[in-house]
């Protein structure tokens, strides 16, 4: 039986009192940290390749299914408005498409040849990188389009929560963070979930600093998407050139429309 299959470690959840509970998924979620950690070699393996891919023009896509599909997503989704970079260079797809980001399509995941239809939509090429999502490392439309991406030059990587899976063993970087048995016994949208969304952040992260769009520790590419993010772009100028006001950083934000750009053109 795989890990994530394992039975939890905890038994009679429905006659704990609420801190009980609570305590008892704290407690399984401080294994998580430690579990990514071990990983951290395979993923600086991935984003070596992925950034100089990206210098060449490259693009990174992620293939999942139900929560595993969905923290693709959610990560993908996240990148234009955080670092200004377009919606096109980094995409996440899910099994059952975006209807099955609010509810589930039955059957959906169990389709080999469905991820790699969906990949075809967006000419890959061998600069490109394919990131199969799945915790049991067992599900066959992250497997299939895995396959067909490394069968067509494309580079692959996996994240998972078995060791061993067969998904690993069709990816060139396998990523594998073995946190354990769930809480609620095979419900991996909790620890599984979580250590693949670390991940995930780790990856995205890296790359668009490794790429410029980070300066110091500040987002300078952030999207002015709202009076919030304005502000923050506000003080980003502000305190790289003290002797601007307020009112001067913000009309420059405004006129050039990131951070970045106010400091490349004043």
């Amino acid at each position: 039986m795989t890990t994530t299959e394992l039975d939890s470690k905890y038994v009679d959840l429905e006659k704990m009192s609420t801190i009980e509970i609570l305590n008892g998924i704290n407690q399984e979620d401080q294994q998580v940290a430690m579990a990514v950690q071990k990983c951290i070699p395979s993923i600086q393996l991935l984003l070596d390749q992925l950034v100089s891919r990206f210098e060449q023009g490259g693009r990174l896509f992620y293939i999942g299914a139900g929560t595993s599909g969905r923290l693709g997503i959610l990560d993908a989704s996240e990148i234009p408005p955080t670092y200004g970079a377009s919606p096109d260079l980094v995409v996440g797809l899910i099994a059952g498409g975006d209807a099955a980001i609010r509810k589930a399509v039955e059957g959906a995941e169990d389709d080999i040849d469905q991820a790699w239809k969906d990949l075809q939509a967006y000419h890959l090429s061998d600069l490109d990188t394919v990131v199969g999502i799945a915790a049991s490392g067992r599900t066959p439309y992250v497997i299939g389009g895995v396959k067909a991406s490394k069968a067509h030059g494309v580079l692959t990587a996996c994240i998972t929560c078995n060791e061993g899976s067969e998904l690993a063993k069709h990816v060139d970087v396998p990523i594998e963070a073995v946190v354990g048995p769930e809480f609620v016994t095979g419900s991996t949208r909790m620890k599984s979930g979580t250590a693949q969304k670390l991940i995930l952040n780790m990856i995205s992260t890296a790359l668009m600093i490794k790429l410029g769009k980070v300066k110091g520790n500040k987002m300078i590419n952030m999207q002015l998407s709202n009076q919030k993010l304005i502000q923050r772009g506000i003080r980003m100028i502000v305190e790289v050139l003290p002797e601007l006001s307020q009112e001067q950083a913000k009309a420059l934000l405004l006129k050039h429309g990131s951070v970045k750009a106010v400091l490349e053109n004043i």
